[in-house]
């Protein structure tokens, strides 16, 4: 008769789902908009020599997808180690969880170190509003495989009630990034910005009209007139821009990660 696994042998086997589904992430991400649909590449916003050559960002890809067969590969080293846990019942299932859990935290992580902090790069980078297409990833590749896999993970039967922590943790993740992205700029000559997205059928000409009793000014615009980056004075308040039209406000530092790319989209008139 087998003796039960050790709870070192459980969390082993845990984290050899984690690190396979983040890795599978990573190819996923890789593969399908590196290479397939071209829509990016890892350091695609990155225009400074020597980056701005081909290249270089092929190089760069390369290493990207040889750092997810080192995460790959350590999983896959935690399952032989833990592969008395196959024997149990519902472990496959458990595995195939953490494994979605994995593959959702990649687009977390991903979403949040990127494309909002660090501005390497965007989903879609010839889009006219590059947001939109982070937000859909990052809601569907992120969101709903994590809930999917905390699900199953319950469904199986051998959870110990983490998928809430898990759920938290990645929370946590997110929203340090968001508040680290609303930090004022380091330099003294930078005005904050904000980032503001009109709600479906609001006139940009009701937004515009707020900007002198807010103190803001325009710095970017989307080509249909649906993104707007305004610099904030000493007596601005961003929330104020939900009172017209806006249906979601971002005191960020966005802008200088992401919308620089796209500043030849710039409509004429706008600074």
């Amino acid at each position: 008769m087998h003796t039960l696994p050790s709870a070192l042998e459980r969390r082993i086997f845990n984290k050899a789902g984690y690190l396979t589904g983040f890795a599978l992430g990573g190819f996923f991400d890789g593969i399908l908009l590196h290479q397939v649909l071209q829509w990016h590449h890892l350091l695609s916003a990155v225009d400074r020599a020597p980056f701005g050559d081909l290249r270089m960002q092929v190089l760069a890809d390369g290493l990207f997808h040889a750092a997810m067969y080192v995460i790959a590969l350590i999983g896959i080293w935690m399952m032989i180690r833990s592969r008395t846990w196959l024997a149990r019942n519902g472990s496959g299932r458990l595995l195939i969880a953490n494994a979605l859990i994995g593959f959702g935290a990649w687009h977390v992580v991903d979403a949040v170190l990127s494309h909002w902090l660090t501005g390497i790069h965007r989903i879609r980078m010839d889009s006219p509003n590059p947001l939109f297409w982070d937000l859909l990833w990052f809601a569907v590749f992120g969101i709903l495989f994590i809930i999917a896999g905390i699900a199953l993970r319950r469904r199986a039967g051998l959870t110990e009630g983490r998928g809430g922590t898990i759920a938290s943790i990645l929370a946590a993740i997110t929203a340090a990034g968001a508040a680290a992205s609303a930090l004022p700029p380091s330099s003294a000559d930078l005005m904050p910005t904000a980032t503001v997205l009109l709600r479906p059928g609001a006139s940009p000409a009701q937004l515009l009209a707020a900007l002198e009793q807010n103190d803001a000014r325009i710095v970017w615009n989307s080509a249909r007139g649906d993104v707007w980056v305004f610099a904030l004075g000493k007596n601005s308040n961003a929330s104020a821009f939900y009172r017209h039209g806006a249906i979601f406000v971002s005191g960020t530092l966005l802008p200088a990660g992401c919308a620089s790319f796209l500043s030849t989209r710039r409509p004429e008139g706008t600074i």
